[in-house]
């Protein structure tokens, strides 16, 4: 969701990549609010929460953490940051 003079424009959000002390999450820094805050750790906690749910189709993605203008993303062990952090930019690109 982007907000400009009020007005709610879907599809514009930025989202800033950034690496944690955890490296099976990463956090991503965004130029808008999430709607509603959201803790999910896995893709049945993820139900009826569209943020989360288009997030949890990235392959290797297990959890997501997001409130105000930020999304923390949990991977598995042997999942790769680099096949999913640009699928997750382009997730948070679309999806708010």
């Amino acid at each position: 969701m982007s907000v400009t003079r009020g007005v709610y424009d879907p599809g514009m959000a930025n989202a800033e990549p950034a690496e944690t002390p955890n490296p099976n999450a990463m956090k991503f820094t965004l130029d808008v609010k999430v709607p509603q805050m959201v803790n999910a750790q896995s893709s049945a906690a993820a139900a009826g929460q569209p943020l989360a749910e288009a997030l949890f189709e990235i392959d290797g993605v297990v959890g997501v953490f997001a409130t105000g203008d930020f999304v923390t993303v949990s991977k598995a062990p042997d999942a790769d940051w680099a096949t999913i952090t640009p699928a997750a930019v382009e997730t948070l690109r679309t999806a708010l």
